[in-house]
């Protein structure tokens, strides 16, 4: 099961950076600005986090079956995607790409969820996996891109089919698990109850601390390859493309391996501490990938392959954190309210860079993103100092 669910979550999560892939075709046709851009992958935040927002005003998460809302909106993605080809403007572009972001709001909370009913003492190393084929299948399109002469029709329609598959695979194949969370009623006041629990909201605000970083880091990384060997040299053409976009996927899919590291060690030593090491590990990459523009690839790729490696390796970890702070019935909506309010964020980091790149130039922009993880690590450890006093205190 776990095996199919990370499949379906790599297929389907492809989706995400679809148009971010092949941009500067996309920014060339409609002479888009570095900010226009941007908004590529911005909008597709956007439509997530209304998607969810949504989805956890209704309950949506904890009453409808994870099955049939994970498949309903694989199958919405796929369609709206490939809609993106038909396009007659940046404008409907845009609204491709925001429609699809507010499908894949049914297709990455409740995979957690679902994968969380198979596992207990293992669930941190179960939900790495999954967030790790995710990170994969988000890179899925880059490596696309990176074929010769692959322009925005294949990469497009690739992802549309992987995310139709996954619609098929998952509808067909997934059955509850062993630890199911128990349904309940809709309720209005089922996110403030989410909200008022203290230990969801230091792992929520850790989280935010990650993803403040972590989409800044996937959008503009090719687009830093790009301009490095461009003042290093290499004129513009397909080659240059190409390689921006290898080094783009090798970057984001080094994640998955990151994930699953980051969910064994988890499990062994403690989901705190595995933040704290990965945030500070992505932090000190976020500031010397900077010193490599310009220079030789040697220098750039490790330290971009690292900083992929880091920057996800926490992720699935806040996920399994809130589905051991709130009550049962709401992991759901509790995942679903936590990842709203994370890629809230990224649409405002994301439109950080360009103005940042501006003023002080690539070599200092990444930098910023640093302030992610050290707001981060403050968090999680408030939380692990609530959870031994929590655990000090006499039972009555």
């Amino acid at each position: 099961m776990l095996g199919m669910l990370a499949l379906a979550e790599l297929l389907g999560m492809s989706l995400w950076f679809a148009a971010s892939a092949v941009a500067p075709q996309l920014g060339a046709r409609w002479h888009l600005s570095a900010s226009e851009i941007g908004w590529l992958t911005a909008i597709v935040q956007l439509g997530f986090v209304i998607g969810t927002a949504v989805s956890a005003l209704l309950n949506v998460a904890d009453i409808v079956p994870s099955r049939r809302l994970f498949a309903l909106s694989a199958l919405a993605g796929a369609a709206v995607n490939a809609l993106l080809l038909a396009a007659p403007d940046y404008r409907a572009a845009l609204l491709c790409r925001f429609l699809t972001g507010f499908a894949l709001a049914g297709v990455y909370p409740p995979a957690m969820k679902m994968i969380s009913t198979w596992f207990r003492s293992q669930r941190g190393m179960a939900v790495g996996t999954i967030v790790g084929a995710l990170t994969v299948g988000k890179a899925a399109p880059y490596l696309v891109h990176a074929i010769p002469g692959a322009g925005e029709t294949p990469v497009v329609l690739t992802a549309s089919a992987f995310a139709l598959g996954s619609a098929l695979l998952v509808f067909c194949c997934y059955e509850e698990g062993p630890f199911p969370f128990p349904p309940r009623p809709f309720s209005w006041g089922l996110v403030l109850s989410v909200f008022r629990e203290r230990r969801w909201r230091l792992a929520t605000g850790s989280y935010l601390g990650h993803m403040f970083e972590l989409y800044s880091a996937w959008t503009w990384i090719p687009v830093f390859v790009a301009a490095s060997t461009a003042a290093a040299g290499m004129p513009a053409g397909p080659r240059r493309d190409s390689l921006a976009s290898a080094t783009a996927f090798s970057a984001i899919a080094i994640g998955g391996a990151g994930c699953v590291w980051g969910g064994r060690l988890a499990d062994r030593r403690g989901r705190e501490w595995l933040v704290t090491v990965a945030m500070a590990a992505s932090a000190v990459c976020a500031l010397l990938i900077g010193l490599t523009f310009g220079r030789s690839m040697l220098l750039l790729v490790p330290v971009a392959l690292a900083w992929g490696f880091f920057v996800i390796a926490d992720s699935a970890q806040f996920s399994v954190l809130v589905t051991e702070s709130v009550p049962s019935h709401a992991v759901g909506t509790a995942l679903t309210v936590q990842t709203s309010l994370g890629f809230l964020l990224t649409m405002v980091s994301i439109q950080l860079v360009p103005p940042v790149v501006a003023l002080v130039g690539w070599r200092w922009a990444f930098a910023m993103l640093a302030l992610g993880p050290a707001v981060g690590i403050a968090f999680i450890r408030r939380l692990r100092a609530v959870q031994r006093a929590q655990a000090t205190q006499p039972v009555s």
